[in-house]
């Protein structure tokens, strides 16, 4: 989801739109409309500019170990200098998934999917270690998933 520097003001319709596509990401606009008393058309258009200022991403979220990826991991990374162009980078790499800047002991997360260990492996130490500013790395394999959610609703 794109960096925004100011949060878009929501209005109570808009919210009830992302309620309802949280809770089902297929539902339709016309049923989308009919619980928010709006036409299939009009939620149509606030979807469309719920996506194009990046308040929300409509995507199928998958089960990266049912597609053929062995290895999921989080990696810590702390740097030297400015944060933010390390992000970027981490950003720029097809593996990582998620990247958030952190208050801390560690800068950056970097959520990272990969196709084996060796995989996994290349990634941190040839790519991820590599990128300028990056001062170590701890990475954090995952064993077990047990909760992911998207339907936290709207404030």
């Amino acid at each position: 989801m794109p960096a925004r520097t100011s949060r878009p003001q929501l209005d109570d319709v808009s919210k009830a739109i992302i309620e309802q596509l949280q809770q089902d990401g297929r539902r339709s606009y016309a049923a989308i409309g009919k619980v928010v008393g709006l036409s299939e058309a009009a939620v149509r258009q606030r979807v469309q500019r719920l996506v194009d200022t990046g308040v929300m991403q409509i995507v199928a979220v998958t089960d990266p170990l049912e597609l053929g990826f062995a290895r999921e991991a989080m990696v810590g990374i702390r740097v030297s200098g400015q944060i933010a162009p390390v992000a970027d980078a981490l950003a720029e790499l097809d593996e990582v998934t998620y990247v958030v800047m952190t208050a801390g002991s560690l800068d950056i997360l970097a959520e990272v999917v990969a196709e084996s260990d060796e995989d996994l492996l290349e990634i941190v130490s040839e790519r991820i270690r590599r990128i300028p500013g990056v001062a170590s790395t701890e990475t954090f394999v995952y064993l077990s998933l047990r909760k992911q959610i998207y339907s936290w609703g709207v404030r």
